[in-house]
């Protein structure tokens, strides 16, 4: 097929989680409707202008999946283990700390190196693996994703903005809101139009 047909068929697939159900049915269907068109004697251009914007033909494609909320046990847990792999990437730091500044009050070296460097870390590598995979280690091993209220995936901007409770060590008074509602978001959550949800099975 065309590469400017496969590139949007690929652009329209990217904005889908990864975990997407029938991910690999949904391309075979866009080839399909795109080939049909071609054999009609339609131009590439105006067949893809009929399938329309690839984030809105995600959109559609993902309505149909069902976003599952989960508890706010389970995102608790999740964020103990990734914050526990952060207190382990510190630990070498803040030992090396010790050493260089000997003495300096080790329960203030803690509260510098270890809460606020660990909340900026944890803050920063969450951002990543959701902007990029959807999950953290912690939300894989609790069977978790991040998805955006339509269910696509979300951009490394809306990653950051749920993350700005954690930089800034906040994150306590943010999570009190999963509490109270609807969907289990956080205030930032809801600010970034961003929902965690149950990893789904691939089709």
């Amino acid at each position: 097929m065309n590469t400017s047909a496969e590139s949007y068929i690929q652009s329209v697939l990217d904005r889908m989680p990864r975990d997407t159900p029938l991910r690999e049915q949904i391309a075979t269907e866009l080839r399909g409707h795109v080939a049909e068109r071609l054999e009609a004697g339609l131009a590439l251009e105006e067949v893809l202008h009929q399938l329309g914007d690839p984030q809105k033909l995600a959109e559609s494609y993902l309505s149909a999946v069902p976003l599952v909320p989960v508890s706010a046990g389970d995102r608790i847990a999740a964020k103990a283990v990734d914050g526990f792999l952060s207190v382990l990437v510190l630990t070498p730091l803040m030992y090396l700390c010790t050493k260089l500044l000997p003495g300096f009050p080790l329960i203030t070296m803690v509260l510098i190196v270890g809460l606020a460097g660990g909340c900026l870390l944890l803050g920063v590598y969450t951002a990543i693996a959701e902007s990029s995979s959807d999950q953290t280690i912690g939300k894989r091993w609790m069977g978790m994703r991040v998805v955006s209220e339509t269910g696509t995936r979300i951009s490394f901007g809306q990653a950051l903005v749920r993350q700005l409770p954690m930089v800034f060590s906040v994150i306590w008074v943010d999570a009190l809101f999963a509490l109270f509602t609807e969907r289990h978001q956080r205030a930032f959550e809801m600010l970034s139009r961003t929902r965690v949800v149950q990893a789904q099975l691939r089709g």
